[in-house]
């Protein structure tokens, strides 16, 4: 999953909408650097990738992909599964995908000490909607470029839009079988952790 499922999935309080971001730029063990909260969120975005990455539904969405895209199959996924989120945000949530996004913008401007590559970016991340802008099925070819320019070998990702458009409907279909379990699985944890 990518940052939108993961802030949908991490719960609404600013702390765990912070967590939450985190997981993707926080690396390593724990040790009481972060509030428990948003440490608790933390754990919670590396147990929604542990499930996402050994989910039956999501294996066959990578077979889907060509052998030559199968090595960052998951990256693109991860990104179209944002999208698909986007499109359907009425489906998840119970307010405007706006409005969701305002508050995660908010959250992130007032948190005076981002960790590492996420205070670079939030101010971009807010400031050109990343978040929102993902219902826009076009926008994934820019996403997929900036994470691209990250990689030692990144032409099979930068590639990748045509094979999505091809594969719009059958992984679309995955997400929708996917997506309420993985809700599922992200509310059991947040009530318990």
């Amino acid at each position: 999953m990518n940052y939108l499922a993961h802030l949908h999935l991490g719960g609404q309080r600013p702390g765990q909408l912070l967590g939450s971001l985190y997981g993707d730029f926080v690396k390593g063990r724990l040790q009481g650097q972060f509030a428990p909260e948003v440490e608790a969120a933390i754990q919670l975005h590396r147990r929604i990738d542990t499930y996402t990455d050994s989910h039956p539904r999501v294996s066959a969405a990578l077979s889907r992909f060509s052998l030559t895209r199968r090595r960052y199959a998951g990256i693109v996924i991860d990104v179209f599964f944002d999208h698909c989120l986007a499109r359907d945000w009425a489906q998840y949530a119970d307010r405007p995908l706006q409005h969701f996004t305002a508050d995660v913008y908010r959250v992130l401007a007032a948190e005076p000490q981002l960790p590492g590559r996420l205070a670079q970016i939030a101010p971009y991340m807010a400031a050109d909607d990343w978040l929102g802008s993902y219902r826009d099925f076009q926008v994934l070819e820019q996403v997929l470029r900036g994470i691209a320019r990250r990689l030692s070998q990144p032409e099979e990702l930068t590639a990748a839009m045509g094979e999505l458009e091809r594969l719009y409907q059958p992984l679309s279909e995955d997400f929708r079988d996917f997506y309420p379990q993985l809700q599922a699985f992200a509310v059991q944890h947040i009530q318990s952790p």
